[in-house]
């Protein structure tokens, strides 16, 4: 009899299962339903579904597929490297944080990176030298014994910061002058101005206790606070280099940001002038060579539908280069000296295998005004050097009234074209006068901004 009832039950409950999968019959067993006592049931999601289904949606590939980001999930997205980066979500830049623990924006006021005393000259940004090509971003605190021994004078921060990077170039092999240990420094003293040092030789017990021995060619990363006026560390031997850098300025004298993005902080770079402290600005003044504003020099020369400024050989990556050991070689540039911008610079990447900077005989014509109307133009290149007061200068001691001189003998011809706004063509001729030149040869090479 019981076995009975129990077939009777599961023959019942089969018979309901199947009315409710027809229409009819979920009719029925809706009126039958309604008609009884609601009973709660708890309901349980697996939190595993959950997860699931949060991460199908937050998929790139699918959010890619439908071209449309669901916005709702776009701050699970890794944040952007870059402003151009795709699949990552976008960070207003008033909120992004360069480097952990940086406080706010805006500039700050800054003291010395060296004591007076130790400071010899201060040569302007805007220099070209050798490898630099284009105008140097960096001033040159040259000590007041250039020709020391390392670690022989304090470095120190130049306002309250956050040490973001310290890389190691190392100790060159090649004979160079600066043949002690170069470490560069990144500080950021808000969220958008920063400094940065290199060609320190020796690190601070305490950073050095922080970042542990830093093999040459590497960088380390992190975030060091350090307060005003802390020893960062020492130079000997060697220039301090000091560039300080400001986000929210981009200089106008470069045509093509995109070119520089090697060095992404040079389209930032300000005059530490500007910033300096009133009385800290009157001293280091006494020490700097250059008597004319911008005070603290000029790197951004580009004039749309000009000669002036910076060019790169067509096709090599702008500033980058191709050419890992030698980025400059595709470099040129037509500026103007560091400390007496009367005088025409013209600076070549690759002049007969080496870089070269040259004043033009004549310093005529002014690249300013060299436009595609102007056609073909010939620049006679000449050595250049710097007196005081009449006399030749060397290049060490602070001295009054230093100028620039060019003499007469010829090095070489450029010869240049502007084909279009921001393309140019050019040729180099070592060891040739203007007369030897009559046009360009198959070796003329296409420059772009």
């Amino acid at each position: 009899m019981r076995s009975f009832r129990v077939l009777v039950i599961f023959l019942l409950m089969v018979s309901l299962f199947f009315m409710g999968c027809t229409k009819e019959g979920s009719e029925k067993l809706s009126a039958n339903m309604s008609s009884a006592k609601p009973v709660e049931v708890p309901v349980s999601v697996p939190i595993s579904y959950v997860q699931v289904s949060e991460k199908i949606q937050e998929s790139p590939t699918m959010q890619e597929s439908k071209m449309a980001p669901t916005v709702k999930y776009s701050k699970e997205l890794p944040a952007c490297p870059t402003d151009t980066a795709t699949g990552c979500r976008k960070i207003p830049k008033s909120e992004q944080k360069p480097v952990e623990g940086c406080v706010g924006r805006g500039t700050v006021a800054l003291t010395s990176p060296m004591k007076y005393e130790d400071i010899g000259i201060i040569i302007p940004m805007g220099a070209t030298i050798g490898g630099h090509v284009t105008p140097i971003d960096h001033m040159y605190f040259q000590p007041i014994i250039f020709h020391s021994a390392p670690d022989s004078y304090g470095v120190v921060a130049d306002a309250d910061g956050i040490i973001s990077s310290i890389g190691l170039e190392g100790q060159p092999t090649d004979g160079s002058v600066n043949r002690y240990n170069k470490y560069r420094i990144v500080m950021y003293h808000s969220c958008d101005f920063y400094s940065i040092y290199n060609l320190i030789t020796s690190l601070s017990p305490r950073i050095m206790g922080i970042t542990g021995v830093i093999s040459a060619g590497s960088n380390w990363g992190g975030a060091i606070p350090v307060k005003r006026g802390e020893l960062l560390g020492k130079i000997g031997g060697q220039t301090l280099d000091l560039s300080v850098n400001y986000d929210t300025v981009t200089l106008d004298g470069f045509l093509n940001l995109k070119s520089y993005d090697r060095e992404p902080w040079k389209i930032h770079t300000v005059d530490p002038f500007d910033y300096w402290e009133p009385e800290v600005r009157e001293k280091l003044l006494e020490k700097n060579i250059r008597k004319v504003a911008p005070l603290g020099g000029k790197i951004d020369y580009d004039v749309e539908g000009r000669l002036v400024g910076n060019w790169f050989v067509e096709g090599t990556n702008g500033y980058q280069g191709n050419n890992p050991h030698a980025y400059w070689d595709t470099h040129l540039a037509f500026v103007y000296n560091e400390v007496d911008p009367t005088f025409i610079i013209v600076s070549v990447g690759d002049f007969a295998g080496e870089p070269k900077q040259f004043a033009v005989r004549g310093n005529v014509p002014n690249p300013a005004t060299v436009r595609v109307s102007s056609g073909v133009i010939k620049y006679e290149l000449v050595d250049f050097d710097y007196t005081s007061n009449g006399k030749m200068w060397d290049h060490m001691s602070l001295a009054p009234h230093i100028g620039v001189v060019s003499n007469d003998f010829v090095r070489g011809v450029i010869l240049v074209e502007m084909i279009e706004s921001r393309t140019l063509k050019v040729e180099v001729f070592p060891d040739k006068k203007a007369g030897e030149v009559l046009g360009f040869t198959a070796n003329a090479k296409v420059y772009v901004r």
